[in-house]
């Protein structure tokens, strides 16, 4: 039994098409849509030449493009986390893209691997879908992260623009053009939707449900409620900041709690597969006397499913919600 490169030719591929994604959507849609520059999207779009009323329009149509496509097949599974992640490729777009990623990736197997054709096929297919899933959970676990760890500064901005006279509508623009993206822009809609008549809570409202937060539901909540019946805004505000503050501390602080248990977890499963490659690598022939016994393929099977399970199994078990 020889030690084979295909298994890192396999990782290769996988790690290319997931930079050729990332390089394409930055090339379509512009640097300022990439999480790390923080640049006002909103605000870029305008200064190229877009008025308010069509880069609202546009926005809003990249933003709530994938929950009215969770209809199609297969694309029901990553529209929610598209929708977080605000992509701005049109579902049938990041359908094209997994199909072209996956011809892509059968080319290179078909040159850098000796695999049988179905193998070829299915390794390919495996390496387009799993690598637009892997791209669009990254993008948008990052973008939450980073609207969670905005939003206390955004709410004690508003609450001083409360506090020295402005409307709240204004607080809201203010917002828009202080703060860095993803925040900005999302706040920049909801000023743009107030300018043109929507009434400021349901649009909280609605970028709570859309972004699925507790803490953007209860500034929605603490809005609407002073809309009908009155009180200060200011004060409400100001005591949201806090809160939301410390939840986010408690947040981290289980995090880093958990972090230990989560890559004992990882670990565990990869474990049994590092030493595998050390064994191959130290002696190719290791298993030449098990290959052909009947039961070792469906042992790989199984081996493979529980390691998968562990991964699973600690995930559950150290996600514990604030």
């Amino acid at each position: 039994m020889q030690l084979s490169a295909e298994p890192l030719i396999y990782g290769l591929i996988f790690f290319g098409v997931l930079a050729l994604v990332e390089g394409l959507y930055l090339f379509t849609f512009g640097k300022s849509i990439s999480l790390n520059s923080r640049v006002n999207r909103r605000l870029e779009m305008m200064e190229k030449g877009g008025n308010r009323e069509q880069v609202l329009e546009q926005l809003r149509k990249e933003l709530g493009q994938h929950a009215k496509s969770q209809s199609i097949p297969l694309y029901s599974l990553l529209s929610d986390r598209a929708q977080k992640a605000a992509i701005a490729f049109t579902p049938k777009q990041l359908i094209l893209i997994m199909c072209g990623l996956a011809g892509i990736a059968f080319v290179g197997l078909s040159i850098g691997t000796s695999a049988p054709l179905p193998v070829r096929i299915l390794g390919s297919v495996i390496i387009g879908i799993g690598a637009v899933f892997f791209w669009v959970n990254k993008k948008a676990n990052k973008r939450m992260a980073m609207i969670e760890e905005q939003l206390p500064d955004a709410v004690e901005l508003m609450v001083r623009s409360l506090r020295v006279g402005h409307p709240f509508t204004s607080a809201v623009q203010i917002v828009a053009n202080e703060v860095d993206d993803p925040l900005a822009t999302e706040f920049g809609i909801i000023s743009d939707e107030c300018a043109y008549g929507r009434d400021v809570g349901e649009s909280l409202k609605e970028m709570a449900e859309r972004l699925d937060m507790q803490d953007m539901r209860f500034l929605a909540v603490a809005v609407t409620i002073q809309q009908q019946s009155g009180g200060n805004l200011a004060e409400v505000l100001a005591g949201l900041a806090k809160v939301i503050r410390a939840r986010f501390r408690l947040f981290r602080r289980v995090k880093a709690i958990t972090a230990e248990a989560q890559w004992s977890g990882k670990f565990l499963s990869a474990f049994p597969l590092l030493c595998l490659v050390a064994i191959l690598a130290k002696d190719p022939g290791y298993y030449d006397e098990v290959l052909d016994h009947p039961y070792f393929i469906p042992c790989c099977f199984i081996v493979g499913i529980l390691l998968t399970a562990n991964l699973f199994i600690m995930r559950s078990l150290t996600n514990i919600k604030v």
